[in-house]
């Protein structure tokens, strides 16, 4: 039994799924095929990725190829109530709900674990920390799964290199047709289209914070200039800082930075990016936002500790009036910004990125009990996305030789 706010949504969730798959074309290509094959046919599968609607479409692929849907989302502020109504009311299991308190999206989550899935498709890793800490007696079920995003990975690495993973986990965020394009493109769009339809604020003229410079960072920054603001990058990294700085980029502490900055975009997959000692260095109507996986890096606790009034500003934004008689504003409760305030990414990034989650589903039922631990995603298939895309944009490429094959594989050139 489903746990939705209310199933009469569904027409308008499906309006929103219509229009995404419409853009979709690798995905609407892998549901003709699953539809005739029937990979995941007696395979129930057990997903948690924020539920909007290319997420919802996907959802609908993997259950054209057979599979029995439990479904749920990876955030309390991105799920779409319409959307998963429009879920429910095509036949698929959803447990989930926009705005859950913590006891509410732990069971939900639980909900999904609780069918026994054979096949996990994850966003953060929670489904898989939680069948191995809380329901070990389902592990042995398990073919395999997917992990969308870079921090589900860190954590995916850790549980292998301790020996605790039990079943292989396919590293989807790492595939060339992933990050490449979905953490760079897509976040960097996607944040920007949260910030400015939630603030309606210039941002050319301004100066824009971006904590952390990996795929993600590079992203935002990118877009930022862009839009016409002054970058300055933070970083731990020195070789990454160095590279935000050939890209003309600003790079300093986050102390020094705080004291400037007009917006703050914190992506780094690490907690305490932004604390205290920034809060009160920073200027009144620094806007702060997190694009990071989880609510923890900008420290939101501390600035609610210290703040002496807290309120709703406009939608999705709250103001901490300081003691210095600064207000800063949090949008989203820190949480993802592109999701909380917005869409997410772009349709036609998603469904590079989701076609990569279908064709991983498959290659695990296909290789079942041949895999083991963290296992990153074939190059056939990264290859056959990117060339399936290519081929949808009309765009042909060249193709090499046998002669030049035969001297790119010589080491008597």
């Amino acid at each position: 039994m489903s746990e939705i706010r209310d199933e009469k949504l569904w027409e308008s969730g499906k309006t929103k799924i219509d229009w995404v798959r419409r853009n979709m074309p690798l995905l609407r290509s892998i549901e003709d095929n699953f539809k005739k094959e029937k990979p995941f046919a007696g395979l129930r599968v057990a997903l948690s990725v924020h539920l909007e609607a290319k997420t919802a479409y996907l959802c609908k692929v993997m259950a054209s190829g057979g599979a029995e849907m439990h479904i749920t989302g990876s955030n309390p502020l991105s799920t779409q109530d319409d959307v998963a109504a429009a879920l429910v009311h095509d036949g698929l299991n959803v447990y989930a709900w926009h705005g859950s308190s913590d006891d509410e999206y732990e069971r939900h989550t639980s909900r999904v674990i609780e069918a026994g899935p054979n096949i996990i498709i994850d966003d953060g890793g929670d489904l898989v920390n939680l069948i191995h800490t809380k329901y070990p007696e389902l592990l042995k079920q398990v073919i395999g799964g997917c992990e969308e995003t870079t921090t589900g990975i860190i954590r995916l690495k850790a549980m292998d290199t301790a020996g605790m993973l039990k079943f292989p986990m396919m590293l989807v965020n790492n595939a060339r047709c992933k990050h490449f394009f979905d953490n760079r493109y897509g976040t960097g769009q996607s944040v920007w289209d949260g910030i400015n339809r939630t603030t309606n604020l210039i941002v050319a003229g301004k100066t824009a914070v971006v904590a952390g410079y990996g795929w993600c960072g590079k992203g935002v920054a990118m877009r930022a200039k862009g839009l016409g603001a002054s970058v300055i990058v933070t970083e731990v990294d020195p070789v990454k800082a160095i590279e935000a700085v050939m890209d003309g980029f600003k790079v300093m502490k986050m102390t020094e930075a705080a004291k400037v900055g007009d917006f703050f975009v914190t992506v780094t997959g690490c907690r305490d990016v932004i604390t205290e000692e920034s809060f009160m260095n920073m200027k009144d109507g620094a806007i702060l936002c997190n694009a990071g996986h989880f609510d923890v890096e900008v420290n939101v606790a501390a600035l609610r500790k210290i703040a002496a009034e807290e309120y709703m500003a406009r939608n999705n934004i709250t103001g901490y009036r300081l003691s210095n008689g600064n207000t800063l504003f949090v949008l989203g409760e820190g949480r993802l910004v592109n999701l909380t305030c917005g869409d997410g990414h772009p349709a036609e990034i998603m469904d590079m990125s989701f076609a990569i989650q279908a064709l991983s589903a498959e290659y695990h039922v296909k290789n079942k009990g041949r895999l083991a631990g963290t296992v990153d995603v074939p190059e056939e298939i990264d290859r056959k996305v990117a060339e399936m895309t290519l081929n949808f944009w009309d765009c042909e490429i060249d193709v090499l030789t046998e002669a030049q094959k035969e001297y790119l594989g010589s080491w008597n050139a």
